[in-house]
């Protein structure tokens, strides 16, 4: 059996599935071979092992100590990659992943004081980092606030009872969460704040609140895992783009990526790792100024020929693309 593509060489197969609340499962994979990554990392995903289609999923497994490799995953509508792995995929099934990637991790850092920050699916790295912390840094100090919409939207909701945790509950609070939203207030009454290195996952905004909020409170050492990238409404000036096939033209703010772009403008383009590492965003300019942070799975005739990797290409000005 022929693996769907290069970039996804690690075969496993389907053990478990468990339903972790309404619209999340986590599915649990066996891997014979050695698999390598670290807590907090993601990985690509072939969607019906197929090489046209690849996802990014955080591994929400813990190397060395869970015994399966895990995806936790929610359910989007008319998600392409999510709605497969939970609804298609069943006990017993292949999947096809590539090696850990990102560098949103715990294993690098030094410190032993840590404020982990989640909301929703984005406690998938965190509690992937938790577990390595008390396993491998048992001295650690390490804080957690977990939000959720609701009490039943809890992720690892078993699991959670072995750590210290603060859960925020935007509707319904039952006995046990805070209820409402993140507020400085809270992040206030986290001993030692300014000290500890926070690392945080969840919707852009949310992310973009916790630096904001925490940065004023004194925090220096500050990661994010963007686990999603919002699409921003389309705007009528800025940077204008033209495609050939079919002709039409739309524009972005200047800065914006041309995958943001695209994606903001409802132009069909295949998005996974958007590190500029997967190569399925691949792209073809016809004519203009642009820079790329990214040229990792081009060929140097494709380079020459005008492709880019979306998510890597900085427009410098208007665009054609094929």
């Amino acid at each position: 059996m022929t693996m769907p593509t290069p970039l996804c060489p690690y075969r496993m197969q389907v053990h478990h599935i468990h339903q972790e609340t309404p619209d999340v499962w986590t599915l649990s994979l066996i891997n014979h071979d050695f698999y390598p990554y670290k807590a907090g990392q993601y990985a690509l995903v072939s969607i019906h092992n197929s090489d046209e289609t690849l996802r990014a999923y955080t591994i929400s497994s813990t190397p060395g100590i869970s015994p399966f490799v895990t995806l936790t995953i929610r359910r989007i509508e008319n998600g392409v990659g999510s709605g497969w792995l939970t609804n298609e995929v069943k006990v017993g099934d292949y999947l096809w992943l590539s090696e850990g990637q990102g560098e949103f991790t715990c294993e690098n850092l030094t410190t032993d004081r840590y404020l982990l920050m989640a909301a929703g699916c984005g406690v998938t790295p965190i509690m992937a980092m938790r577990r390595w912390l008390a396993k491998h840094r048992p001295q650690a100090d390490v804080q957690v606030i977990y939000n959720v919409r609701s009490p039943e939207d809890v992720i690892f909701a078993d699991e959670w009872r072995n750590y210290p945790v603060a859960m925020i509950a935007e509707n319904h609070a039952t006995h046990g969460f805070i209820a409402g939203r993140l507020t400085r207030e809270i992040l206030a009454t986290v001993p030692d704040l300014a000290a500890r290195t926070v690392m945080t996952c969840g919707p852009a905004p949310y992310m973009e609140l916790v630096e904001k909020e925490v940065k004023a409170l004194g925090v220096t050492e500050f990661y994010s895992e963007k686990f999603f990238t919002p699409v921003a409404a389309p705007v009528e000036s800025g940077l204008k783009f033209t495609t050939l096939k079919p002709l039409r033209e739309f524009y972005a703010p200047v800065g914006s990526t041309l995958l943001a772009a695209m994606e903001s403008n409802s132009v069909p383009v295949n998005a996974a790792c958007r590190a500029g590492v997967c190569g399925s965003c691949k792209t073809k300019i016809e004519s203009g100024d642009y820079k790329v942070s990214s040229t990792m799975t081009l060929t140097e005739a494709e380079i020459a020929n005008g492709y880019v990797l979306a998510c890597s290409c900085h427009p410098q000005g208007d665009l054609v693309l094929a």
